[in-house]
């Protein structure tokens, strides 16, 4: 297994799994295209090193398409789990990494019907594709009784003495919501108003800390312990995020990860976003896209907090044995 760990900070939150073979992210920096580059020469690197039978990659970051590049062009079988989700917003380069990977790949492993039906319409022949479910789910529902354990909620004075009280959870990453001054103040305005009807936790990305800083929107939230109603805190661990987020009335985020995290745990999810590559959490989990319209988002928190949201059942395969049907389908292959 091979590690770029560019998911390993990802909207606030820290993920600890390990890895046999770690290439640091620290120093692959630059425009979307150098970070590829670099990533691709070193990966290549691996490969030559290793000489695996099959490379597996996992989503739709650089490291994906750096990953799949390489690996294609030394004629090495390539497998994309979480193959087919589409956004159909090609400004989104996560939306480019997933069409590429996609078209180049020789197992494409799906996490919805949806994602087939992409894949169909997008010419990919049917012995390609092969539907198992949702490898994140696997590891929230193999993870959720430890993060019980966690005492997070208990460092942030969100519970004493088995009272927990009413918070939002907010996650802020992307470039569009981060790097323009009038969104993010856009947004922040936003958030302060909702914040005088639930307060919200916000484990801040460093770099969107950063963009904060740079445009001296400082103010507008709390990086310590202050009694402000938007409170920053560092980046959580896997778990601590895990037990934040199942105990939250409802999340706020760009993420797409915790589109369907928030679907399992049935927690409302307002995605700051217009778009999303994961519909079937709103068509059949608890998401609901709300962009940075003030007004849009101030009615759903208000229905949202009075009468809460339906109780849907799990997307088909979101059951925590999605990575047991990868290895059936590559111990048939391979």
């Amino acid at each position: 297994q091979v590690t770029t760990d560019m998911h390993g900070l990802v909207a606030g939150v820290k993920y600890p799994f390990s890895a046999w073979i770690y290439i640091p992210s620290g120093g692959i920096t630059g425009t979307q295209a150098e970070q590829t580059g670099k990533i691709m020469i070193k990966f290549e690197k691996v490969c030559f090193r290793e000489k695996p039978d099959l490379v597996i990659v996992v989503g739709d970051i650089n490291s994906t398409i750096a990953g799949s590049l390489a690996a294609v062009k030394l004629n090495i079988p390539l497998a994309h789990i979480e193959a087919g989700l589409r956004s159909f917003d090609r400004t989104m380069p996560e939306e480019i990494n997933r069409i590429l990977t996609d078209q180049i790949s020789d197992y494409l492993f799906t996490t919805c019907e949806d994602a087939n039906m992409n894949l169909r319409r997008e010419g990919i022949p049917e012995n390609k594709i092969f539907f198992v479910g949702n490898v994140m789910i696997d590891t929230l529902l193999s993870q959720i009784e430890i993060a019980k354990n966690s005492n997070i909620m208990e460092k942030l004075g969100l519970k004493k003495n088995n009272n927990v009280k009413k918070y939002a959870v907010l996650t802020l990453h992307r470039p569009s919501n981060v790097d323009n001054l009038v969104v993010l103040k856009g947004i922040f305005d936003i958030l302060n108003n909702i914040s005088q009807i639930v307060p919200i936790i916000f484990p801040a990305h460093p770099r969107t800390i950063k963009q904060i800083k740079k445009f001296k929107l400082e103010e507008m939230i709390s990086l310590d312990k202050a009694n402000q109603n938007i409170l920053a805190i560092p980046p959580l661990g896997y778990l601590d995020f895990l037990c934040l987020m199942s105990n939250a009335v409802l999340v706020l985020t760009d993420s797409g990860g915790i589109q369907e995290e928030t679907t399992i745990l049935g927690i409302p999810c307002l995605t700051l976003r217009n778009n999303t590559e994961r519909p079937i959490t709103v068509k059949e989990g608890t998401n609901i896209l709300v962009g940075n319209n003030p007004d849009k988002i101030i009615k759903v928190i208000h229905s949202v907090l009075k009468n809460g949201i339906p109780i849907k059942k799990a997307p088909r395969h979101w059951d925590g044995k999605a990575s047991e049907r990868i290895f059936k389908v590559l111990k048939t292959l391979l």
